[in-house]
């Protein structure tokens, strides 16, 4: 069976982005997403979907796009790519909870085609917990294993280091949480034909809900005070750090001319930076910098 057509592809990643929107309200609870819908100058638009302020979601944004035009040469180079004009739809999300006790998460899918035939699927998903609690980071790469499993026994082990590599922060030496999956550049396969990889990715887009809602409903009502929304501070700076130091998506996203009000959705409310100053041994927060490394088996933790 041939590839699916890009405008159906579309619509299916706006589907995704309606129903992960209504799943994050009703595990909110009073929060409620205002609509933005934008058009790009160049080609193509999007509706980028914001929650503030609600009762678990401090932030959170869910942003859907299809764009398309000339390619621009900085992308070209960059990707070692033939000039022809590009199309380009996804669904990037990420939630940053009141609570510190809630983790941070992100995901993306994507869908990128050339006018020369040229075509990749790409995206992930990772958790960034203020603690890290062993039993839900298990939970987390679970469902993630379960979802791979289900396509391909390999990719769950393939895409996990691969988001261990990606999602590091080199002048921090270490990981901006406890990881999860990221693919890149993959296209159909005998093994993996067009639809059933179609269907890797949406399925991961329908996972998301799921997932946080999970950790919504299980930790926002956890006892915290003072010195964990400090550290609460502390880690979402980090978030920062990565974001606009080394993340490739926001960097494509300014390349391509992208709405930066919807690129830059990812940052927090509020952070901070503080200077030089470790947390004690034996405290909680000393104990999760020490789990924030590459090549932790989650599942079997």
């Amino acid at each position: 069976m041939e590839k699916e057509n890009k405008e159906i592809i579309a619509e299916k990643f706006r589907k995704i982005q309606q129903h992960i929107c209504e799943a994050l309200e009703k595990g909110d609870g009073p929060g409620r997403f205002e609509t933005d819908n934008w058009e790009r100058e160049q080609g193509g638009g999007g509706t980028t979907k914001v929650l503030t302020e609600g009762q678990v979601i401090a932030k959170g944004g869910v942003a859907f796009s299809a764009v398309h035009g000339p390619t621009p040469e900085k992308i070209l180079k960059k990707l070692a790519l033939e000039k022809a004009d590009f199309f380009a739809t996804g669904v990037s999300i990420v939630i940053h909870p009141k609570s510190p006790m809630v983790p941070i998460i992100h995901m993306n899918i994507r869908y990128f085609e050339m006018s020369d035939g040229t075509y990749w699927f790409g995206g992930g998903i990772d958790l960034t917990p203020h603690y890290i609690d062993q039993e839900d980071a298990k939970y987390f790469h679970q469902q993630l294993k379960e979802h791979c499993d289900a396509f391909d026994p390999n990719y769950y082990d393939k895409f996990k280091k691969w988001a261990d590599d990606y999602f590091y922060i080199p002048h921090r030496k270490e990981t901006r949480g406890i990881g999860g999956i990221f693919f890149d550049r993959l296209t159909a396969s005998e093994e993996m034909p067009f639809p059933k990889l179609l269907s890797f990715v949406e399925g991961l887009g329908f996972l998301f809900p799921k997932i946080y809602c999970h950790y919504m409903e299980k930790n926002a009502n956890l006892p915290y005070g003072e010195k964990e929304l400090s550290w609460q501070a502390l880690r979402r700076g980090r978030y920062v750090e990565f974001n606009l130091v080394w993340d490739a998506g926001t960097k494509f996203g300014l390349d391509t001319n992208g709405r930066t009000e919807s690129i830059l959705m990812s940052m927090p409310p509020m952070a901070n930076w503080v200077y030089n100053q470790p947390p004690a041994a034996g405290t909680k927060e000393s104990e999760t910098l020490q789990l924030l490394k590459k090549e932790i088996n989650w599942v079997k933790a």
